[in-house]
């Protein structure tokens, strides 16, 4: 019997930026859940989370406008 592991490079979610901070809080703000903002964002649920309770980009406040051209 042969027994294969598959090593999986560690993935990390890309750094948030001040915009996409906006957008994150804007995007919650109109009721969406932090799992469908980060499917449309392109981040982990954990990143959504810290920008929605303020742990990053603590004084950046919600977008306005079109949030995604």
């Amino acid at each position: 019997m042969e027994i294969r592991i598959t090593v999986v490079p560690n993935r990390r979610s890309p750094k948030v930026s001040e915009e996409m901070a906006g957008r994150i809080r804007a995007l919650y703000g109109l009721g969406y859940t932090q799992h469908d903002i980060a499917a449309l964002v392109g981040i982990n649920q954990g990143r959504v989370s810290e920008v929605v309770n303020f742990k990053v980009h603590p004084t950046v406040p919600p977008a306005q406008g079109k949030l995604f051209e």
